[in-house]
Order: C-alpha cells, then structure tokens, then sequence
C-alpha cells in the first residue's frame, strides 16, 4: 500500500473514492469532483481526494496518479490485491485528514452537486454525526432506474437489513454519504467487514454511538457496468450475520434470544479479560508486599520512616471516633492538649471511615496492609479501563500501559509510605467523566433519536463527577491537584492540536464542571473550612527551595527498581519514599521514540507536551544543571507561593509523568499488536498509511523487534518486593494498660523523648492498644508561630528539645534550678501523669537526665522506667 505524501495537518474536506477496475470512469468522476470543490474555494476551504485502488487489473492506478499529477491534493492509496469495497473505504478513511469525510463510489451516480445538501444538514448541527444520501426518501429523485427486478430486490434487501441491523434507515447501500471526520475515523478504525457489508457496520457503530445518522434525499442514476449486483444485498445479510458471531451476537439489536445469548457471551469475553488484569495486577500487588503481609505482628516497612506508625494511628484513631460518635475532623489523642486537625491531614476519611469494621475487628496493621495492596491494584485496574476505553480496545496493550502508571518507580516509592499517593483508583475515574463531557452528546435512546438527552446527560454527567471529586478529596487533595494539573496540561495541548475538537468540547464541558461545582462544594464546604479555618488549622507547609527533581533523577533508576542501586537513588532523592522521577534513561529514550514514530496522532503530541511540561514543573524553583553550579530559575516558581501549590512538594510533579507514559507504551503497543485496535482519541490518520492497514506495513519480525524494545526498556524498572524490617515490641507498661494507675482523665503519658515525625514509636502504643490514653508531641501537620505556618509535628518547647539533643548525643547535659523549673512548666502545659522511658539507644544518658531533672530515681515496671508526676494544681 503506499500513499501519495500529505502537505500538511487537518483540512476541511476529504473526498474518498473507492475504486476497482474503474479506468474508464474513474477520471471523468474525478474531474467533476475536483471542479466542484475548486468553484466554491470559500465553501469547501482546504481539501484533499483519495483515491483508493482496490488491487486493480487495469489502468486504475495509472489514472489516478495522472489524475494526481495535474492536482496535487488528489492521492492514491493503493492494495496489493482486491480485498473489496468496506477494506478500500477502511484505508481511505483512516488516512483522510478532513474534519468531514465523504464518501462517493467511483461511478458517481449521485451527483458531486449533491454534496452540497448533505453539507448544510451537517453544519446546520453541531452534534451531527452523518448525512448519507437517501434513494428511498420521499423526495428523492430516481432519474434512470434499474431494471425492475433490481429495484425489487435492492428494496427487499434493504428492508431485510434494517430489521437485522439498522431500523430506521431505509437505504443503507447508497454510495454517498457524509461524517463527521473524526467518528468517521473512530467507526471505520472499529470495522471488520471487507465487503459491501461495511455501510452497515458504520452505520450501526453510529447508533451505538448515540451519534446521529441522517438520510438526505438526493439525485441519482443508475450508471452502466455497475459492480452491484442483486444478490449483493444477500452477500450483505450474510457478513452480517458473520460479524454477529465474530463479535458475540448482536448488541442490544432487539429482544431476540440470540441477542440475549450474544450479549451475554460479548459480556462474558470481555469481563474475563477485565477479571485476568485484574487478577494479575492483585497478585502483584500482593508480590510487592510479601514482607509485610508475611509477619503483621511485627513487619514494619523498612523505608517507611515513622509513616506506618502514623497511617495505623490515622485508620485507628478514625475508628475510635466513628465508635464513640467523636468528630472525626479531630482529636486531642496525639498533640496533647491542643490536638491535631485531622481533616489537615492526610487520613484518608474516604477510606478510614468505611474501612473501620475491619480496623476495630482486626486491628489497624491490617487495614494498612489492606488499604496499600488492594488500593495499589486498584488504581492499576482504573488506569487500564481508562486506557481499555480511550486508547485501545487490546487489553494487553491497555494493561501494559496501566501497570506503567501504578507500578511505576515514583508510585513504588510512595508505595512505602504514603498511601494516598499510591491509592488512586479514583483519578482515572474522574478523568474519564470528564473526556465524557468532552464527547458530543449521546442519545438516551438505542437508535439515537431522543433528541432532548444532551443536556440530561450532561447534568448526569457533571453530578456524577462533582460526586467522584468530592470522594477524592476525602481520599487526598494534592493527588486530586496534581491530577488537575495533568489533565489541563493535556487539555491545552491538545486543544493546540484539535482546534476543532476543543471549540466544540468547550461548551458541554464547562456546563459539565459547574455542574460538578455546584454538587461538591456543598458536600465538600464544611470539612474545608474545618480544614482552614479550624483548630489547629495552618495555611501552609513550605519544603525549602531544594525539593524539586534533579534533572538526572529522571534517568536513573530508582532505589526499589529491577536495577537499581540505593546510593545513587538515594543522593538525588529527598528521602526513599520521594523518589519522584527515576524512570531510567531507556524507558525515557522509548518514550521518545514513540512519540517520533506516532507523530501524527493528536493524542501522543498532547501526551508528550504533558509529560515534559510535569518533568520541568517537578524540577522546582531552582534548576541546576548537572555537574555544574549554573543555576536558573525553574517554571516552579510562578505557583509555588500561589493558594494550595505553597504545600506541594514540587517534585512530586513528575508523578503526572507516569500515566502520559503509560499511555504511550499503550498506544505503540496496540499499533504492534493490532492497529485496528486503537480507540478514537488516537484512530487520527497519518500520512502513510492508517491503522487498518498497519499490519501489512509492520512484518511480523519488525513487530516482535518492537515489542522486545519495549520490554526491554521496562525491564530495568519493574518493582521489587519492599523490605520490611522487626517493629520494636509494645512495652507491657501500655499492653497491660499499667499506665492507668499514673494518669487519671485530663492527664497524658509523656514519652522520652516526646514523639516527632523522626521517632513516633509512641503512636504504635496508641494504636494497638486502643487509645487508652493520650500523649504530647506527634507526627502531623500543624501551626507553629502567630503566621500559623505548617510544620511536620507539634511547635518545640524548651523540655522537649534538651531530651531530643539527649537522645541523639548521649551526653547529659547539666541540670541546674532553671532546667527544673523549665520541666515543671512544660510538663504542666503537657498536663503529663507520668513520664515513660522505653529502652532505646542511648537510654542511660537519658535517663541521668531525668533523674537530675526529678531529682529521685525512676520506678522501673511493666518493662519501663517512670516518674510519676504529683497532681496537678
């Protein structure tokens, strides 16, 4: 097959003309439709003519490519061999580059002329989807007919095809119809059929579509040396009826049990293949947390730090306040007295609150555990149905892509620690209600004639996402910022690209999202204010001017990768659970190639805008080149003192990278496995050929040399299980609840030292023993100073500093009348019943400390040390 080059983007018009055998009437047709377009340039703007040459055996070709040579927009595309009408108007669709696509045979026998009326149905409205050429309308003109016997049997078998395949439309089989380009693409990127059937099969994939088909009487003449024959229609019926089987049966088309029978084999192919990936992607799940799920007593993830020791608390301290019917946006548990705004911190309530049976039934340890693997395999599976529905109908291809979004290396990092990071089931969820409202308005109806269902659906639509935003926010709100951030950077890009597509998105889509507004800020308005406005509540968290990636973060591996190395990893990283980049120079290097190879498609150009637009962002304020000291400003520092963007921490941007990549890896691997596969959003024709026709373009040998680089370039960054260490005993002081002799109601137990984001052992003894009582200090977010800026932990006090440097010195530090009466003040603020030292390094210094700042030796019981502390005044 080969195509005459293409000058340029998109144009107006596209004109495909099938043609087998047609040497002798092929140049008049062309001739015509040329002069017509070239009457009326201010009509028909940009247009182009494909010729496509059927595998014929005479001059054919040679009469296009004369035809082409005195018109450059005229282009032939051309099959080695006769594969019938529906392959030829496959391959001159998907190669089209018009924003309307007509269809003609090569006889012409409806007049060029008429495209004139088709023309003015389809910009009368916006949502329309085709406008064909109708010989059975009422006001049709017949100006040479066929023989009786013809004309009796095309009408026989047209109604025969209407009450198989499409009711409604009674001439399927005129050669003159006129799409929409971009569904015309969609439709013919889904066909099957070669022969005569394919008029049908595009029509019904409009139906399907909720898209709207048109019949616009028009002239016609029956041309000698027809290639129709009557029992063409039956050849008709018959491909039909092989495509039903084919594809499991028709869809919905009636009552019929052979329908039923279809439908629910259909649904039985594809919920396998949905239940397999998601199978795999558990069991995966499952295999990266081995560790954990090995020893739940006392398997602690290894990089965690202190935040399993805080997530555990948030799931626990959830359930206690959904048990005693607390608020839930608060607690004075941890921070003792002032208490922690939980709503200002990431515990989940989405997940904490319905997930409390299993939390009081079986502890919190294995919500956690829960909450990570499951979460994690369920964002996979979202992703791969967004992929399966936007990208490509291959699930391989689909799954593929969507494991590179969950398991890729910044989601692993955060996969240690922060679940609400790694569980974002929602986020596909929500980006694809959107690119619904995005899409021309389906009908309600099954053969699409409920005119009044846009605007329903819309409102549908913007409810259901105001109702997926609100839940996310309850999950997290800087994943739900980062994935606004994401989506807009594609939605620009590829409104830069689809002019076309974005003019008549723009419209449902903002009447879509305040919907969506008008549904969640009710809902969401409250916990907000609580959030800002409440107790403990701060307007900021601020990370420094160094938390964005290293430009070299990008192509190395990361710490928890097939290949890669701790120390490198860990010298371009913040920490190991903020590895946000580390995607490794061949995944990058496939990444490019692909979007080189798939150019032509709108929806790679806009996915690779967005990923490069994020890994910049996620570079910060500060952008050094590498092995240099030259630095400059990065794209960060125009939000990074804006609402909301002060708290991100920057490099956590390059996370949008993961699903723009997936996608990629998705749509080249659909292209090598079956181009026909590949969804609308991307069936946009390239110059060369079209995805019907990529199968015979890529031989075999190339295609496996394509999917092995790809395999190749993942390999290096497939996840390792994640190390779990030994979690420290829970003392019996707090097992056997000994503390309740030394604290009455009012009072808290204070750890030595107090509990902080680097050392919180302290929230374990609080939540596995079911919060019998409280502590001062913690790990949390809170406000420190009058301007209420956002620290990790409570505000230092004077006691609490001098027993850190202790504990991390061992030295002892001179204790004098000052330091005593300092202890006593803190200790009242901290309203403390008794002080608890735990064996711990550097526990003897420590405890010297406290022995000069009592001045009497500590009680040693139930495993511990302690000083209890006279009642307060």
């Amino acid at each position: 097959m080969s195509v005459a080059p293409h000058t340029g983007g998109l144009v107006d018009l596209t004109v495909v003309v099938p043609a087998y055998n047609e040497e002798r009437r092929l140049r008049p047709t062309l001739d015509a439709i040329r002069d017509h377009l070239r009457a009326d340039p201010d009509r028909w703007g940009e247009w182009e003519l494909i010729v496509v040459d059927d595998g014929s055996t005479d001059r054919t070709a040679e009469v296009a490519a004369e035809a082409a040579a005195d018109e450059p927009r005229i282009q032939l595309v051309r099959s080695v061999r006769n594969r019938g009408k529906g392959h030829a108007l496959r391959q001159g669709v998907l190669a089209s580059y018009g924003r309307r696509v007509l269809v003609t045979d090569a006889d012409l026998a409806t007049p060029i002329g008429e495209l004139d009326r088709l023309d003015e149905l389809l910009a009368a409205d916006d949502d329309a989807g085709a406008a064909i050429g109708s010989r059975a309308h009422p006001d049709a003109r017949i100006e040479v007919r066929q023989l009786a016997v013809r004309e009796w049997l095309g009408r026989l078998g047209n109604r025969l095809i209407q009450r198989v395949a499409v009711d409604g439309i009674s001439d399927t089989q005129c050669g003159f119809k006129l799409f929409d380009g971009e569904r015309a693409r969609a439709a013919f990127a889904d066909s099957r059929l070669d022969g005569w059937g394919i008029d049908v099969e595009i029509l019904r994939f409009f139906r399907r579509s909720g898209w709207p088909v048109t019949e616009v009487p028009v002239r016609w003449s029956h041309q000698p040396g027809s290639k129709v024959r009557p029992l063409d229609y039956g050849r008709v019926l018959l491909e039909l009826a092989r495509l039903r089987v084919a594809r499991g049966g028709a869809s919905g088309d009636g009552g019929e049990q052979g329908g039923v029978r279809g439908a629910v084999r259909r649904w039985g192919r594809r919920h396998r293949a949905d239940l397999a990936v998601a199978g795999v992607f558990v069991l995966a799940s499952f295999f990266l947390y081995k560790g954990l799920w090995a020893d739940l007593d006392r398997g602690y993830l290894a990089d965690a730090g202190s935040d399993q020791n805080q997530w555990e608390w948030f799931f626990a301290v959830t359930a206690d306040n959904v048990t005693h019917l607390r608020n839930p946006l608060f607690t004075t548990i941890q921070n003792f007295p002032d208490g922690v705004n939980l709503m200002a911190n990431t515990v989940m309530l989405g997940l904490s609150v319905p997930l409390t049976p299993v939390t009081l039934a079986f502890g919190p340890v294995v919500t956690w555990a829960l909450v990570l693997t499951l979460g994690l395999a369920a964002t996979a599976f979202t992703w791969y149905r967004l992929f399966a529905r936007r990208l490509t109908s291959d699930p391989r291809a689909a799954a593929l892509g969507a494991a590179l979004a969950a398991f890729g290396p910044p989601m692993i990092s955060h996969a240690n620690a922060h679940p609400n990071f790694l569980v974002l089931f929602m986020i596909p969820v929500i980006i694809d209600r959107a690119l619904r409202l995005c899409e021309p308005a389906a009908k309600n109806g099954k053969d699409g004639k409920d005119a009044g269902a846009g605007k329903p659906r819309t409102v549908r639509d913007g409810v259901l996402l105001g109702l997926f935003a609100t839940y996310q926010i309850f999950l997290g709100e800087e994943p739900l910022l980062l994935a606004v951030m994401g989506t807009l950077l594609f939605a620009l890009s590829y409104a830069v690209v689809r002019r076309d597509v974005a003019r008549a998105a723009l419209g449902p889509l903002l009447r879509g999202v305040g919907v969506a507004l008008l549904v969640c800020l009710p809902l969401v308005a409250f916990p907000l204010y609580w959030q800002f406005l409440g107790p403990q509540s701060y307007h900021s968290v601020l990370h420094g001017d160094s938390a964005g990636n290293s430009p070299l973060s990008f192509l190395e591996f990361s710490g928890r990768a097939l290949l890669g190395d701790e120390a490198t990893a860990d010298a371009l990283a913040m920490n190991r659970t903020e590895q946000n980049a580390f995607y490794g120079w061949p995944l990058i290097s496939l990444a490019l190639g692909i979007v080189v190879w798939l150019w032509r498609l709108a929806v790679v150009r806009a996915l690779a805008f967005t990923a490069v637009a994020a890994a910049l962002l996620s570079l910060g304020q500060r952008i050094r080149i590498p092995y240099t000291d030259v630095v400059f400003p990065g794209p960060w520092r125009a939000l990074a003192h804006q609402p909301l963007f002060e708290s991100v921490i920057e490099s956590r941007v390059a996370m949008i990278c993961a699903p723009a990549l997936g996608a990629l890896v998705a749509l080249a691997v659909a292209h090598l496995v079956d181009a026909r596969s590949v969804r609308a959003a991307s069936a946009v024709r390239d110059a060369e050929g079209s995805p019907a026709g990529w199968r015979e373009r890529v031989p075999r040998r190339h295609r496996l040399i394509g999917l092995g680089v790809v395999a190749v370039a993942l390999l290096p960054i497939v996840p390792t299980p994640l190390p779990v260490r030994e979690r420290p005993e829970v003392p019996r002081f707090f097992t056997e609840k000994m503390y309740r002799a030394y604290v009455t109601e009012g009072e808290s137990v204070v750890p030595v030292p107090l509990p902080d984001p680097g050392s919180a052992e302290a929230l374990h003894w609080q939540s596995s023993t079911r919060f019998g009582f409280s502590v001062p200090g913690g790990y949390f977010n809170g406000p420190w100073g009058e301007n209420r800026m956002g620290i990790y932990g409570a505000p230092a006090r004077y006691t609490s500093s001098m027993l850190r440097d202790v504990r991390y010195s061992g030295q002892a530090p001179v204790i004098d009348d000052r330091w005593r009466a300092q202890a006593r003040f803190d200790l009242d603020f901290w309203k403390g019943g008794v002080v608890v030292l735990v064996p711990q390094p550097n526990d003897a210094a420590l405890y010297e400390t406290l022995e000069k700042l009592f001045q009497r030796p500590g009680k040693r019981t139930g495993g511990v040390w302690i000083w209890d502390l006279p009642p307060r005044r």
